[in-house]
C-alpha cells in the first residue's frame, strides 16, 4: 500500500508539474480539476459524495445515516458549501478561512454562520472549507460523507459541486420521484460524472412516499429504466438504486423508532453501502484512476497543443537548414573539384619535361632569331595565363557562395631574358669575317641574313628533333653552327626550368591559400529558435516523464513518447572539402563542364545519382539578400530532384525495378478494372482530360507542387494539414500516370 501511494504521489506531482507549462488561468475548470485530483489521489480516506439538485434532501439522507441533524437542513436552498463530515471523538465544526483563519468551534451551530446561503442565497467568498466531525462507526473505517450545495440553482454553486465531484470515490445521486431524472439531471450525470470516469454512482430515489400506490409502481418501472440506462462500475451482485424516504427516515432515527426507519428505506440502504465501500475502498486507486486518465488525457491534448506547432517550426527550420548546409557542402566539393582539376592541368603543364617538349625548340629558335620577347608574350604568357585564370575562377565563385577569405590572383612570373654568349668563330672558314668571341644579350640576329644564321637555326631543330648529343668531327663551319644551336638549347632548357621551379612552388602555396576560400562556416542558431527548442524540450520532457507515470499505475494512453528534434549539423564550424570526399577524375575528365554535360546526359536514366545544378554566377558586388535569393532557388531545385526520386520518377532505381517487373509481364496482359480506376481518378487530381501525355502529366504535377508544397504553409497549421494531404494524393496520382 505504501509503494501504491508513493506511486500516487509521484503521479500528482507529474501532474501539477505539467500542467504548470500550460500557464493555466487559476480560475479555468482543467486548473481547479487537477488541483482537487492531485489532493484525492493522495487523499487516504474514501468519499462518498451526495449530489443532486436543490431541495432533493441531501443534507436531509445524510443527517438520516448519521442518526441526528449534524448538516442545516431547510425548505429553501441552504447549503452554501462542500461540506465534508469525517469522524471525530465529539462533534465539531472546523472552518477554514481564505485568508488562513481557522475557525474551530464544538457542535455545529457555527454551520449557519459560514455554510448557509445568506439572504440573496448565495455563497460566502471568504470560506476556503469546511469540516465536520462526527463521532459515527461507519466514519471511524475511514469513510468520508461531502454533502454538496444542490445543483440547477447558481452557476457558482454548479461549478463548485463539478469541481468537488472529482475528489468522490462512490456518487450518491439523489432523485425526486415527483419529477424523475429531469433534462438537467440526465445531462450532469453525462457531463459532470461518467465523461471524466466518475462511474461508481449510487441512485436514490426520494419523496416516493408522498405519491399515491399508483403512482409508485409508475415511478418504480421508471427508476429500473433509470438505473439500467446508466449502469456505472459497482461490485458486481449490487443494485444502482435504491429508495429511502430521507425525512420519514431522519424522524425515525431520531426517535428510535426502528420500523419506521426500515420501512423507509434507510436500513437496506445503509447495509448495501456499507458493503459497497467495504468491497472499494480496499482497491480505491482502481476507482481514482479512471477519473485521473480522463484528467491527464486533458493535459495531454493540452501539452500536444502546444508542442506540435513548435516542433512543426523548429523541424522546418532545422530540415531547411540542414538542406542549405548540404547544398553549400555540395557547392563547395564542386568547386574544390573543379579548382582541383585546373591545378593538376598547371601542375602538369609546368612539369619540366611538358616544357621543354611543348616550348623548348620554338624558343630556341625565337632565341636565335631575336624573336624571345615577343615569343614570351605572344605565345608562353598566352598559354600560362589561360592556365591561371581557369584555377582563379573557382576560387573567386567560392567568394561569391560564401563570402569567406578573398582570393588573391595566381600569378606566374617568368624568369629573366635569357642570355647567350657566343664561342669563338672557327680559323679555317672563309665566310665569316667578323671577330671571333661576341657577347650577345637577348638574341645572336646579328648571324641572320647569311648562311651562318640558317644553318643555325637548322641544327637546333635537327639536335632537338635527333636527340643528338655528341657529334662525330666534322668540318669546323658545321661544328660551328652545332655549337651555336646548342648554346641556345641549352640556354632555353635552363630558362624553362627556372620557370617551372619557380611556378610550381608558387602554385603550392596558391593551393594552401584556396582552402581558406573554398569553405564556409556553419551559422550558430538563431537565439529565438534556441529558446523555442528548449521550450519544445522542457514540455516534450513534461509529457514523456507524464506518459511514463501514468503506465506504471497502468493507464493506458494512445499517446506516444516525443522525440528530440536532432539540431542541424555541426554550428561554428567550418566546413572544407578534403580530398578524400572528393572524387578524383582521370585524364579524360578534363574538365567540369564535360562533367556536367555527361551528368545532363545521363539523367533521364540515373535520376537518383542526379546533383542540383550549381546556382548562377554572382556579380563581385552580390548583396547577402541575393546571395540568399539564389540559394533559395537551389534548394527548390534539390527538393525537386529529391522528390521525383522518392515518388519512383522514372529511371530511378525503384522505378527502374518496376519497368522491369512490368516489361517482364505477358505483353497481352490487359489492366484489370481496379486499375483503370485508379488511372482516371489520377487524372481528375492532376486536373487533366483521360489519356493526357507525360510532357502534360510533368507540367501538371509541377504546377501542383508549386501551388500545395507544405514549406508554403509552415505557420498556418490547418492549411499545412490540407498542403500534407493534398501533396499526398498528387503523388500517389503521378505515381500512378508515370508507372502506367
Amino acid at each position: 500500500m505504501q509503494q501504491q501511494y508513493e506511486g500516487y504521489k509521484n503521479l500528482a506531482d507529474y501532474l501539477k508539474s505539467a500542467s504548470a507549462l500550460l500557464n493555466l488561468e487559476r480560475e479555468s475548470q482543467l486548473h481547479q480539476d487537477i488541483i482537487t485530483i492531485c489532493n484525492h489521489l493522495v487523499n487516504p480516506s474514501f468519499r462518498i459524495a451526495v449530489f443532486g439538485p436543490f431541495n432533493h434532501g441531501k443534507s436531509t439522507l445524510l443527517n438520516a445515516v448519521l442518526g441526528n441533524r449534524t448538516l442545516p437542513i431547510d425548505l429553501v436552498p441552504t447549503t452554501g458549501a462542500a461540506i465534508t463530515v469525517k469522524y471525530g471523538s465529539d462533534v465539531r465544526t472546523r472552518i477554514m478561512l481564505v485568508d488562513g483563519t481557522d475557525v474551530y468551534r464544538s457542535g455545529t451551530e457555527v454551520l449557519q454562520q459560514f455554510a448557509t446561503l445568506d439572504g440573496n442565497r448565495q455563497m460566502r467568498k471568504d470560506v476556503a472549507s469546511v469540516e465536520v466531525f462526527c463521532p459515527h462507526p461507519f466514519l471511524e473505517t475511514g469513510v468520508e460523507f461531502l454533502d454538496l450545495p444542490g445543483t440547477n440553482d447558481r452557476d457558482e454553486q454548479d461549478n463548485l459541486v463539478r469541481e468537488q465531484l472529482l475528489s468522490a470515490d462512490l456518487v450518491i445521486q439523489l432523485l425526486d420521484a415527483r419529477k424523475l431524472m429531469t433534462l438537467g439531471e440526465r445531462e450532469n450525470l453525462r457531463d459532470w460524472l461518467l465523461d471524466r470516469g466518475i462511474k461508481t454512482v449510487i441512485f436514490v430515489a426520494n419523496f416516493l412516499n408522498l405519491l399515491e400506490p399508483d403512482e409508485q409502481k409508475q415511478v418504480q418501472n421508471r427508476l429500473l429504466f433509470v438505473a439500467e440506462s446508466f449502469r456505472g462500475e459497482l461490485p458486481p451482485g449490487f443494485s444502482n438504486l435504491y429508495r429511502v424516504d430521507a425525512l420519514p427516515a431522519l424522524r425515525a432515527r431520531l426517535k428510535g423508532d426502528v420500523a419506521t426507519a426500515n420501512s423507509s428505506g434507510l436500513a437496506a440502504f445503509e447495509t448495501a453501502l456499507q458493503n459497497i465501500v467495504g468491497i472499494l475502498q480496499p482497491n480505491r486507486g482502481n476507482v481514482r484512476l479512471p477519473r485521473v486518465q480522463a484528467i491527464a488525457s486533458q493535459i495531454q491534448y493540452s501539452l500536444k497543443a502546444k508542442i506540435d506547432p513548435i516542433a512543426i517550426e523548429i523541424k522546418s527550420f532545422v530540415d531547411k537548414q540542414n538542406t542549405k548546409i548540404e547544398i553549400k557542402q555540395k557547392a563547395a566539393d564542386l568547386i574544390y573539384k573543379g579548382f582541383t582539376i585546373s591545378v593538376e592541368e598547371l601542375r602538369d603543364w609546368l612539369a619540366l619535361p611538358k616544357l621543354l617538349t611543348k616550348y623548348q625548340a620554338d624558343a630556341a629558335v625565337a632565341l636565335a632569331e631575336n624573336n624571345f620577347k615577343s615569343w614570351q608574350t605572344n605565345i608562353l604568357k598566352k598559354d600560362v595565363t589561360q592556365l591561371q585564370l581557369a584555377a582563379m575562377k573557382w576560387l573567386y565563385q567560392a567568394y561569391e557562395f560564401f563570402q569567406e577569405e578573398r582570393p588573391q590572383d595566381l600569378l606566374i612570373p617568368f624568369p629573366s631574358e635569357p642570355q647567350v654568349i657566343l664561342p669563338s668563330k672557327p680559323n679555317n672558314t672563309d665566310d665569316l669575317s667578323e671577330p671571333g668571341s661576341i657577347a650577345v644579350g637577348g638574341g645572336i640576329g646579328w648571324l641572320l641574313g647569311g648562311p651562318v644564321g640558317a644553318a643555325v637555326v637548322g641544327s637546333i631543330s635537327y639536335l632537338l628533333n635527333k636527340n643528338i648529343q655528341k657529334q662525330d668531327e666534322q668540318l669546323a663551319n658545321e661544328s660551328y653552327h652545332q655549337e651555336i644551336a646548342k648554346l641556345c638549347i641549352t640556354t632555353i632548357e635552363d630558362y624553362l626550368s627556372r620557370f617551372s621551379s619557380h611556378g610550381l612552388s608558387i602554385l603550392s602555396e596558391y593551393e594552401q591559400k584556396a582552402k581558406k576560400v573554398i569553405c564556409f562556416e556553419f551559422s550558430q542558431e538563431p537565439l529565438e529558435i534556441t529558446q523555442k527548442r528548449e521550450n519544445l524540450q522542457q514540455l516534450q520532457n513534461s509529457f514523456n516523464q507524464l506518459l511514463q507515470e501514468l503506465e506504471k499505475v497502468k493507464i493506458l494512453s494512445n499517446h506516444q513518447p516525443y522525440k528530440e528534434i536532432p539540431k542541424y549539423s555541426n554550428t561554428n564550424k567550418k566546413y572544407s572539402p578534403q580530398p578524400e570526399r572528393v572524387q578524383t577524375f582521370s585524364k579524360k575528365d578534363t574538365s567540369v563542364k564535360q562533367q556536367q554535360e555527361n551528368t545532363a546526359k545521363n539523367s533521364a536514366t540515373r535520376v537518383e545519382s542526379v546533383s542540383p545544378p550549381p546556382p548562377p554566377k554572382a556579380s563581385p558586388s552580390l548583396r547577402p539578400e541575393e546571395v540568399e535569393a539564389k540559394f533559395r532557388d537551389w534548394e527548390l531545385n534539390e527538393e525537386i530532384a529529391r522528390m521525383k526520386a522518392e515518388m519512383r520518377w522514372p529511371g530511378s532505381q525503384t522505378g527502374k525495378q518496376q519497368n522491369t517487373t512490368q516489361s517482364n509481364k505477358a505483353p497481352n496482359q490487359t489492366k484489370t478494372q481496379t486499375e483503370k480506376d485508379q488511372i482516371t481518378r489520377a487524372y481528375s487530381i492532376l486536373g487533366l482530360q483521360a489519356n493526357a501525355s507525360l510532357a502534360e502529366v510533368k507540367q501538371a504535377y509541377r504546377t501542383l507542387v508549386k501551388k500545395w508544397h507544405p514549406d508554403l504553409f509552415v505557420n498556418q497549421p490547418q492549411l499545412l494539414k490540407q498542403a500534407q494531404e493534398k501533396m499526398h494524393l498528387v503523388n500517389d496520382a503521378y505515381t500512378i500516370l508515370s508507372d502506367k
